[in-house]
């Protein structure tokens, strides 16, 4: 059952109570207590399924292979995400992987050529992913996400807990996790990579708007390249990228 928010101050208090609270914890010991713990309430991994998503993925496998995990397809993917997907999923044995789509009747109003992403790669964005992972979080109190703070840009001030307004809390266990953090634990843990990491796509999103991270060049500057975005909007509020706790007029 969702969280009972009686007796709770606001989320951005909630959250400010469990960054305090959690403040000194490892990333492990941040997932494993956001599992638990009254209140964060009821949560779901959202996951890409791309370059770095396996630590997480992993991570979950472990300690409650039954948590739901979000999959959003965009129907623009790399086929590469797809078998990769598929192959993860089986190798961990995760057991509530939920394959998220944008309505029919939406794509078929809004872009029934497949071109928008050319037009205007913000409304597609919100087509094809804010929209259909807010319908998906419905019922939840909160999601985790795989952000950390060297990927730079509107994640450099993440904390592991955020909220987002006054519609459910953020997760971030991996927030203060460094590149070489990342690439020890799949190492360590015999984790297969994405194909396309090896290619030189560092973060992966759709096929028309991913291309390979030069050399000198930042982990995401591969994602909408020459067009000045570097967020999807799933994690945007009001149009802002949400960072922490927001002030309260902009809630």
């Amino acid at each position: 059952m969702p969280l009972d928010p009686s007796g709770f101050g606001s989320l951005a208090e909630r959250a400010a109570e469990l960054n305090r609270r959690y403040r000194h914890h490892a990333a492990v010991s941040v997932l494993e207590h956001a599992l638990g713990d009254p209140d964060v309430g009821e949560i779901a991994l959202v996951s890409s399924f791309g370059a770095e998503s396996v630590v997480l993925l992993h991570m979950v496998s472990v300690m409650l292979p039954s948590l739901p995990v979000l999959f959003i397809d965009t129907e623009m993917l790399f086929p590469e995400t797809l078998a990769y997907q598929a192959e993860v999923a089986e190798r961990l044995g995760l057991t509530d992987v939920r394959v998220i789509r944008a309505a029919r009747a939406e794509i078929a109003l809004e872009d029934p050529e497949g071109s928008l992403h050319l037009r205007d790669p913000d409304a597609c964005c919100a087509l094809r992913k804010a929209r259909p992972l807010e319908r998906a979080l419905e019922g939840f109190d909160g999601w985790i996400t795989g952000r950390k703070r060297f990927q730079g840009g509107a994640r450099a001030a993440l904390e592991f807990f955020e909220a987002e307004g006054e519609v459910r809390l953020k997760v971030n266990p991996l927030a203060h996790w460094g590149r070489e953090d990342v690439q020890d634990y799949i190492v360590n843990n015999r984790l297969p990579r994405h194909p396309l990491v090896a290619q030189g796509y560092l973060s992966i999103g759709c096929a028309p708007c991913t291309t390979p991270v030069l050399g000198g060049e930042g982990e995401r500057a591969g994602r909408w390249r020459g067009r000045g975005k570097t967020e999807c909007g799933i994690h945007f509020l009001n149009g802002r990228a949400v960072r922490g706790p927001l002030p309260e007029a902009a809630e």
